[in-house]
């Protein structure tokens, strides 16, 4: 019984560790409050031009026009090639966390899924098609459309480690 104490308060201190640094990182959320916010994109590269490894350099790059705490790291890879009859869809997936000193090695994560399509049909020096979504979310996110929340990221997370600390008491 004792045992179960003990990983249920070391379980406890780890979560509120991460909120607590989680909730430092609202500060470059409320600097944009009150404020009209420019939606920011990049160029993307041709259809023609595309290759997986250039998608990943403007998935990155587009990234950095997030306004994200530094704290954040993220680590990107190509998944699949999915070829349908009009496109072909390139899949990547981001997986974000937040390393503090008393957790080096996260105990959770984050994914943003991101979707780079290639039409078979329009014209290949018009620019790819991309959206994003993320992780136990539907919504589809278009760059230059939608502001970037660090919020989705933080939400997520959370979730996480509640669902671990309550499985950790129900063992």
């Amino acid at each position: 019984m004792e045992n179960n104490s003990l990983k249920h308060v070391d379980a406890s201190e780890n979560v509120r560790c991460i909120i607590d640094n989680a909730s430092l990182l609202t500060e470059s959320e409320q600097a944009g409050k009150g404020s009209i916010y420019e939606l920011k994109n990049i160029n993307w590269t041709t259809c023609e031009d595309f290759t997986i490894e250039i998608g990943k350099e403007q998935i990155k790059e587009y990234i950095g026009t997030w306004e994200l705490h530094p704290s954040w790291l993220f680590s990107i890879e190509f998944q699949e090639l999915k070829d349908i009859e009009f496109h072909k869809e390139y899949h990547y997936q981001i997986c974000w966390s937040i390393p503090t000193w008393c957790t080096p090695i996260p105990k959770a994560t984050a994914y943003v899924y991101f979707v780079i399509e290639i039409s078979k049909v329009k014209p290949q020096n018009l620019p790819v098609e991309v959206y994003y979504h993320v992780e136990s979310n539907r919504l589809r996110h278009r760059p230059g459309k939608t502001r970037f929340r660090e919020k989705w990221l933080k939400d997520v997370i959370e979730s996480k480690l509640l669902l671990a600390v309550l499985y950790a008491n129900n063992k």
